[in-house]
């Protein structure tokens, strides 16, 4: 059977209906909460028979899956094989419970991914992401690569050192990471004399930061890793909430989405679907989920929906890149942005060492770094911030803090509205 993501439009469409009276079905059967919320709303789930349908249905947030956790549990207690945790990056982190079928469709997904991606049986694939501290994707990766029938190599994150002695002992072609850690690693290599640009390395496996811009160029960070090391780069989206993930094809022109595995809705200021191309938040329902499906989750994440095919002759939809967090959006001096605008300017500056709300610097500059990056920051996004340059040991302590899988770059400080 022809995998369904090259299938046309409509026959995805109405795969997902198929799917979405399932998912409804079992909702209605196993979860407490999304039974009090159709008795709340006196929602009749036969009548949701299209995708348009969706509108009828309120969304679920995260404060609902904080508030009433085990709630959303769809199955016995002993039926859940491994625990996970959000990363907490809109609050507090919420516990996910996996069951045996669950984990069988995170290596379905990882499966796709990769191989949308070009790894393929044989292929090493060096992983420096996490694998422990309640980490879904460490996980899921592990279990995709393995499932794809390519080998791994779990080195963990950080330490430059130990990444560049597992690449020169077993040559892996592939490494994911944080794409700014690259930077990290052809920093040491350079100083190290290590002959990185000759290594195994041919492609590199991007999560949690973006590597391109709403046009599918390379963004500041993507260009800088490229002049240095020139790889193939691949960015990805995922989350625990939705466990899928949109990963680039070697087109490098969005997120594909696997229709198998979940449902999006892009939605604006009015909370009803933008079109096509329009910027708005990222709404997801799960399918095939066993432990904790969820129903119209509203991600906090903004990007735009693609539907026309792509070159590598996929028919299923695809993500933008992601223009940043709908609870970060920023008003600066009447000048709406989000903290990826900011990241940006930063990222090209080649004196900066790290940034957060403060900045450390590489070096200092024979002129002004305060009014050059101001320069730069009116240049690209018109406002300037305030900027604070201080030690860059100390901005790193802030940036890596023990418990946090990704660098905290964004720190909001404004008041919670309860």
């Amino acid at each position: 059977m022809e995998d369904i993501e090259f299938q046309r439009p409509e026959a995805i469409k109405a795969y997902q209906e198929g799917r979405l009276a399932e998912a409804l079905r079992y909702l209605a059967e196993h979860s407490k909460y999304y039974q009090r919320m159709f008795d709340s709303y006196h929602i009749d789930i036969t009548k949701i028979r299209t995708l348009e349908d969706l509108v009828k249905i309120p969304f679920t947030e995260k404060k609902d899956l904080q508030l009433f956790n085990d709630d959303f549990l769809c199955c016995p207690r002993e039926k859940i094989v491994d625990y996970v945790t959000t990363s907490g990056t809109l609050g507090d982190p919420v516990t996910f419970g996996c069951t045996d079928k669950d984990l069988e469709r995170l290596a379905f997904n990882e499966e796709k991914s990769f191989a949308c991606a070009g790894v393929k049986p044989g292929d090493i694939v060096q992983l420096m992401t996490t694998i422990d501290k309640r980490f879904m994707a460490g996980l899921a990766y592990f279990l995709g690569i393995r499932k794809l029938g390519a080998s791994i190599i779990r080195v963990g994150n950080g330490i430059p050192e130990l990444q560049w002695d597992t690449i020169q002992r077993l040559k892996p072609d592939t490494i994911m990471c944080v794409p700014s850690f690259i930077l990290r690693l052809i920093q040491y290599a350079e100083e190290h004399g290590i002959d990185y640009r000759n290594s195994s390395v041919r492609r590199i496996i991007g999560i949690g930061e973006g590597l391109r811009d709403q046009h599918f160029d390379l963004n500041l960070l993507g260009r800088r890793i490229k002049e240095k090391w020139d790889v193939e780069l691949f960015a990805t989206y995922s989350s625990t909430e939705m466990g899928a993930t949109f990963s680039e094809c070697p087109y490098g022109c969005g997120g594909h989405v696997h229709p198998e595995l979940i449902i999006v809705e892009i939605i604006g200021e009015d909370n009803l679907p933008v079109p096509d191309g329009e910027v708005g938040e990222i709404v997801v329902t799960t399918l095939g989920v066993e432990g904790m499906p969820l129903l119209r989750f509203r991600t906090g994440d903004m990007a735009a929906k693609v539907t026309e095919q792509c070159k590598c002759g996929r028919w299923s939809y695809r993500l933008t890149p992601l223009v940043g967090r709908k609870n970060n959006m920023i008003k600066l001096k009447g000048t709406t942005l989000y903290p990826p605008a900011v990241n940006d300017v930063l990222d090209n500056a080649d004196y900066v060492e790290n940034y957060l709300v403060k900045l450390g610097l590489k070096y200092q500059p024979e002129f002004d770094a305060v009014k050059d990056l101001k320069d730069r920051f009116r240049s690209r996004i018109r406002v300037a911030p305030r900027i604070e340059i201080c030690p860059a040991g100390e901005v790193a302590a802030i940036l890596y803090p023990a418990k946090s899988r990704k660098p905290v770059k964004f720190i909001d400080n404004r008041p919670k509205h309860v």
